[in-house]
Parts: structure tokens; sequence; C-alpha cells
């Protein structure tokens, strides 16, 4: 079982698919320290923490020492620099050949090359630092082979393609993989050709294939190959981490594989140039990743002159937890709006919430857009920031209270190049919130130094919202929307200036596109007036300027007016997660299950991404956890949990097969609940209990505050709570494993959160010979030979729901707890 560490040296964990990874393995101590991880929760009523891996690494030669220019990772030597950490397990050939060539196995960390598996080893081939390295040699053949006892047919050849040959000068080369015919030049594989550097999917006949699929090397995407065969048809396949696959090409399955035992063959050539070689490994291996985060710290340790660096890392909650606390979701959605196809630059955000005495509000775009500065035009007139906001954001805005429509105060400020440049080079979206009663006045205004280009929305004398506009200088053209928007309510405003010039107004498209020219090199802006008048009287919030490369209008506008008038109250539980974790920066939450209630408004802002994931877990009472394989997250809805099947079960295991020498069963009041009070935003507080309960065991409360939109709901999470622990039954609540002795080890290994097993043949004393349990979290230590997991789990009972007419799950008084 080779333990799998690799580092990601000056890769960033936020974006995962542009890191190269480099293998450490063989720098850690696995003999004595091995590799600790914790995932998960202790039990079902406690929130999952962030995962942790600690490990000892061999620092003799000062290779993870931070600052060091002799290390070959300088400078990337560093916290924060991504790990992850898998498990290797080689197959083992049982019975006789011809073998399915997955039992083909080598991971060739032995000092020497195993003749039995490798008769044959020629041209300068050997096996060093634990990797078959192959010549790739001028005019020569280097290479491993196999004795031909192996069949493709239902079977798979995997490897690790640790070092691809440099191209030397060469014209032409080859660092391959074969699966061999009795037939020369007949023969299944990869193919790197390092003069080019393009990998290849062949199928040959006399050497040659017409179908070759071409593949421009990636050390990222094609890390590891693999040729599949299954159900008449061939695969090949490439993986950046052995465990997630791609399809490359795909071919009727060639007579010859069923009709034949094959050979494996490693090999390598070139023409011309100098030589150099290609390294395979962890040939056969089936991965199993463990870990994946960020390293915490590279403490060096000293004991005499023996150096050692033990880290500490932890999952992708460590960078979630260290994010600022979220804005309103309007904001959010302003500053990470994403519409598919079209490249969208936020160049300027001004939302207008500064305290209340500001003398300029600032943007937040993050494009460097000067302050705007609150600015006098004759006398008298007031412009106050902190008063009232939207309604559903906990937002303030800017007041505007002009002594007239030539005297008062309004906002100025140059916005910069940059935002000049975006100006020439794209079209725009202006957007912004404003609530007036008052008509003829100019809400904002952008112009480019010579008033050659000027662009201006205001309300007429009517009080409706017209766009001025001009490419010319001169006079400007005014268009009319026809909508009458000086009522004292708030108004949602975007313009989508792409092609269309589609005006919407709260979240709806207006009755006719406004043909307005465009503008260009824009630089100044003006709220709340326009060049000295018509001075604003009402209230703005949320301007904010996109520069596109196509339209938005349409995506934005409905969106951004339900965020800021309902905080997306209703929308599904699954949906929330996936919106919030945007607002993180993740691209990728995995949904599991498929009850996801409506939850309430989370539109003020003011709490962490994290918190606010967490209150829709509870509300669900789901789970929420960081992926082991990936920097992403994984999202379960309780529904997951229902019913467990005895055929869904990851793995059994005999009780005499446990790793311990006490096993207890824990049957105390830890998860007792028999009265519980809950309530929502803006919702009845409600109260539930169970009598019986109450009766035997006095009173057990809990208090439940969750996101449900309606108090039925209320209702039904809090039967749903008392149902399940008014009397909770006997449980398993720990299980330790010695998994690497176990014959179903790979089963093991593939128990997550949320998967339950069965311990069958317990003791005569228990309450049942089988004891089926939910895993909750786990904590294991990976050594050399060993691999000790002990799993922190719950009785799988508590989580079966009533069905109609079924022979398990509708026993009368024993399985009628309602789903919801």
């Amino acid at each position: 079982m080779p333990l799998l560490v690799e580092a990601g040296w000056g890769g960033l964990v936020q974006y995962p698919w542009s890191i190269t990874w480099t293998d450490i393995s063989r720098y850690v101590d696995a003999q004595k320290a091995g590799v600790s991880i914790t995932r998960g929760a202790s039990d079902e009523l406690s929130e999952t923490q962030p995962g942790t891996a600690t490990l000892r690494l061999d620092n003799a030669d000062g290779r993870f020492t931070p600052g060091n220019p002799a290390s070959p990772y300088y400078p990337f030597v560093r916290r924060n620099a991504p790990i992850r950490v898998s498990v290797a397990i080689m197959p083992t050939r049982t019975g006789a050949a011809p073998y399915p060539m997955a039992m083909l196995g080598d991971d060739f960390d032995a000092e020497r090359v195993n003749t039995t598996r490798w008769p044959t080893v020629y041209g300068g081939a050997v096996q060093v630092d634990g990797r078959a390295r192959i010549q790739c040699n001028p005019g020569a053949f280097s290479g491993f082979l196999t004795a031909r006892e192996w069949t493709l047919t239902g079977s798979k050849v995997t490897a690790k393609l640790a070092k691809v040959p440099a191209a030397n000068g060469s014209s032409t080369g080859a660092a391959s993989m074969w699966v061999q015919s009795t037939t020369a030049g007949t023969r299944i594989g990869w193919t790197y050709n390092p003069a080019t550097g393009v990998l290849f999917a062949h199928s040959q006949s006399g050497f040659s294939d017409a179908g070759q699929v071409p593949l421009t090397y990636s050390a990222i995407d094609h890390a590891w190959l693999r040729v599949r065969e299954s159900g008449g048809t061939v695969y090949w396949e490439t993986s950046s981490d052995g465990y997630i696959w791609t399809v490359r090409r795909t071919l009727a399955t060639p007579a010859w594989v069923p009709a034949q035992t094959h050979a494996l063959e490693f090999t390598g050539t070139r023409t011309g140039g100098t030589g150099d070689y290609v390294e395979w490994d962890l040939l056969g291996a089936e991965i199993r990743p463990r870990f994946w985060g960020m390293v915490n710290q590279f403490p060096v340790d000293w004991e005499g002159l023996v150096s050692t660096v033990t880290v500490t890392c932890t999952d992708l909650f460590k960078r979630l937890n260290r994010l600022p606390a979220l804005r309103s979701m309007l904001a959010q959605e302003i500053l990470h709006q994403d519409v598919a196809g079209v490249g969208d630059i936020v160049s300027a955000y001004y939302p207008l919430t500064e305290p209340s005495g500001s003398a300029a509000a600032g943007d937040i775009s993050g494009g460097g857009c000067g302050a705007l500065a609150v600015t006098q035009v004759g006398s008298g007139g007031s412009l106050d920031f902190g008063s009232d906001g939207l309604p559903d954001t906990g937002d303030t805005s800017a007041s505007f209270t002009p002594a007239s429509a030539t005297q008062g105060k309004y906002l100025t400020g140059d916005l910069g190049a940059t935002f000049q440049a975006n100006s020439a080079a794209y079209a725009q979206t202006v957007e912004l919130w404003f609530k007036t009663t008052t008509a003829g006045r100019a809400i904002l205004g952008l112009y480019e130094p010579s008033l050659d280009h000027q662009y201006v929305l205001a309300l007429n004398g009517s009080g409706e919202l017209v766009i001025e506009h001009t490419e010319a200088g001169g006079t400007l053209t005014v268009y009319n929307s026809a909508r009458v928007l000086n009522d004292g309510q708030w108004h949602h405003i975007v313009h989508d200036g792409y092609t269309s010039k589609q005006l919407y107004i709260d979240g709806v498209a207006g009755p006719f596109t406004l043909s307005v020219v465009n503008t260009t090199a824009l630089r100044t802006l003006h709220i709340g007036g326009y060049r000295g008048a018509r001075l604003f009287a009402g209230q703005i919030a949320h301007v904010a300027i996109n520069h596109v490369t196509g339209y938005i209008g349409a995506a934005i506008s409905a969106d951004h007016y339900e965020a800021a008038t309902t905080g997306y109250s209703g929308e599904p539980a699954d949906e929330r997660i996936q919106r919030l974790a945007r607002y993180a920066g993740l691209s990728s939450v995995t949904v599991h299950g498929s009850t996801h209630d409506p939850v309430a408004s989370q539109g003020p802002g003011g709490s962490s991404v994290v918190a606010r994931m967490r209150e829709v877990e509870a509300t669900e009472s789901a789970r929420l956890y960081a992926e082991r394989d990936y920097y992403g997250l994984a999202y379960q809805s309780r529904d997951v949990r229902y019913n467990p099947d005895p055929l869904s079960e990851v793995f059994t295991i005999d009780y005499a097969d446990l790793e311990t020498r006490q096993v207890q069963l824990a049957d105390d009041d830890q998860k007792l609940v028999n009265i519980v009070e809950a309530a929502r935003p803006g919702g009845a507080t409600q109260r539930v209990t169970a009598p019986s309960s109450i009766l035997a065991f006095g009173e057990y409360e809990q208090s439940l505050n969750v996101l449900k939109t309606s108090d039925n709901s209320v209702l039904d999470a809090a039967y749903w709570l008392v149902s399940r622990y008014a009397n909770p039954g006997p449980e398993l609540r720990e299980v330790p494993i010695e998994a690497y002795t176990m014959p179903n080890y790979l089963d093991i290994l593939d128990a997550d959160i949320s998967s339950y097993f069965s311990v069958y043949n317990l003791p005569a004393q228990a309450p049942a010979s089988t004891l089926r349990v939910t895993v909750e979290g786990y904590t294991e230590t990976i050594k050399e030979a060993s691999h000790l997991i002990q799993f922190h789990t719950s009785a799988s009972l508590n989580d079966t729901v009533w069905v109609l007419d079924d022979a398990v799950y509708s026993v009368l008084d024993s399985t009628t707890r309602l789903a919801y």
C-alpha cells in the first residue's frame, strides 16, 4: 500500500485545475509517524469540522525549509501550499494465467527489478527512486516487458506518467505504454512524442493507426494514463489524480484482444538530439483520495543534526473561515455576477452605504476607481449617508435633499484611466436603485473630458425615466421610457448597453428598447445631479457600471431585483448553498439528495459565508463538508439517510475483525430531546413535546431557529427532531478498523460521511446480532502496511421513515416516523 502525498508548489488552492502536483511521498515518515487525518463530525448532532492532516517530512537536504534558495521547490515552500494525500492499493495476482491485466501491479519501490514480473528489461532501463526509468536515447530502444500472460478483455491497465522526456533537439521520439498482441506492430496503448509535446491514444496495426487521437500533453490533465476494455469497447482515459477519469478515445474492441494473451511493455526511443528518460510509477494502482487541502506552516525541527518538518494541513474550510463577513446578497450578486458566455467587468460599484457624516462615497469593485466627493452647488441643501435602504439588504443609502434644482449637493468623481479604457473597448451596462417624488431631475451622468460622449439617466418633467446621450457633443438626444417613476417607491434600473440597448425596470424589460448610441471613453461620474444642475431629491443606492462583451441585462435585472426585495426567500436549499459558495469563489459544489425545502431570506450582510451555509445546513438537517478528492464542497440533504438499503452498504464487518480491546454500546442521554421550541424569522414560536419521554426521563429541551418559509415547515422540523431523539436507542458510536489487513479494504476506503455499514456477529449480550451504523466522520492513521480508521458513527435506525405498505418501513409503533 504505497502512500501518495503530493504538493502543489506554486499552485493556488482556489484554482485546483491549474495545479501541477509534485510527488513528495518518499520524504514522508510512513514507518513511525505516518499520516494522521481527521474528517467529519463526532456525531450526527454536531457540525462537521474542518478536515486536517498531519505528517512528518525528512528535511535532510533542506528542501522543506521555507526561504531556502537551495530547495528544488524554492520559493514555493510556504504557508497555504496545496497538498493532497491518497493511498494506492496495489493489485494481487491470483488464480492461473491468463490473468486480467488489472492484476498487473508494481510500485517500483523495491531495490531491484522484479524479474518475475519483468523478465525482459533492456536498453539501460532501470528501477530507481521508486520509479521505472526508461531511456529515450537516439537510435536505441529501452524498456520493461512482461511475459505474455495477461488479458485486457473486461480489464484495464493503469500507470502514472511520472516524468516525460525533454525534446533535446530530437526530430521525433516515443515514450510508450503498450498492450502488445502476438503480431509485431499490432498493439494498443499510449505514446508521448517529446519532439512535439503530443500524447497519442493508439490502436496500431502494422505500427500504424490512421485513427490515432492526438492530445496536447498536459502534466496536469495527463498525469495518469489508462487503457480499459469493457463490453466490446476499448477506452483510452486520462486522469489528473488517478481517481477521476476522462475518456479520450473509444473504439470497438479489436478482434485480437479477446482472442490472445498479451504482454505489457514500457518502451522509449528517439531520433536525433540527446538522450533523456521517461519515468512510470504505480502500475495497476487503485487510488483512493484521503485528504485535499493546504499546508498551514512548515516548521523546521532539529534533533541533533537530524532535520524534520512536521506539517499540519487543513481542508478548504480554512480558506472559507478566513473570508470577511458577507455584504448584503445584492452587493454579493453585483460583485460576483457571472453570466454564461459573457465577459463581464464590474468596472465601478458604489453601494453608497457609507456611515452618516461621510464626505465621499467609495468604489468597492476592485477596479481602482476614485472616490466620489460630496460637491456643493450654490448654497444650501444636504447630502446624507446612512438613510434607510432597500428592504431586504440591511444596507443604507445616500439621501439627497437640495434646496432647489440648482442649489444643493451631489456626488462627483474621476473614475480613472482604467475605467476609461474599458469604456472605450466594451459596451456599458448601468445599474442603480433610486426613490423620489420629484420630477425633472438627473439621477446619474457620465461623460468623457471633451464632452463629445455623454450619458445621463434622468426623470423628465412628467416623472418619466429618460436616457439622454450624445456621441458628438452639443445637445443631448432624449429617449423616453414612458414609465413614471417618481412615486416615492424604490425602483431598480438596468440599462444593457450591448447591441439591443434594452432597458429593465424593476426586473422587467421595458416596453421597448432605447436606441442609445455607443458612448465611449467615459471617465467622469456624477450621481444625484449632472454637471451642476437638475439636482436629485430622494435616495440612491447600489450604482454599478459593467463593461461587457454580451447581453447581461436579462440575467441580472430580475436576479438583482429579487436579491434586494426578497433576499431570495423561497429559494431551494441546494440552490442557496450553491449561491453562497459562488460568493466564496467556489466553483465546485456537489449536491446529494433530492429533498430541498425553500429557505428564508439571508439578504442582509454581516456574517461569514460559512455561518450562512451552516444556517441552511441546520435548517434542513443536512450535511455540509469539504470533498476529500478536490477543492470543492459537498452538500447532502436529509433524505440521503432515509431508510438505508442493505444492498447499498459500503461494507460489512465481523465484530471479531474490529481493531479494539473494548467495544462500548452507548445508551445515555447525550442525544435525548423531548421538548423543542422552534421559530423562524418573522414567524410563530411553536413547541413540540414527547409526553411519554418527559414522563420517563424528565425534560430535555432544545431551541430551534430555522430559515423556514412557513410555520408548518417549522413544526415539521421540530417533530422530526423529537421523533428521532425522544428515546434514542443503544448505539455504537466508535468503530475502529485496521483496514489494510481486510480483504474488502477498497470498500472500507469508500466509506465517507453518511455512508453506512453493518457490524455483525456481535456478542450474545448485544441487543441484536447485527447493528447498522452511519458514518459521521473518522480519524485515520496511515503507515507502512497499516491503515487504522476510527469511524465516528450513529445508529442508522434514527433515519428510518414511514413508507406505505412496506414490509420493513410501515410497521405500526416501530417505523411510523414521517419524513419531512
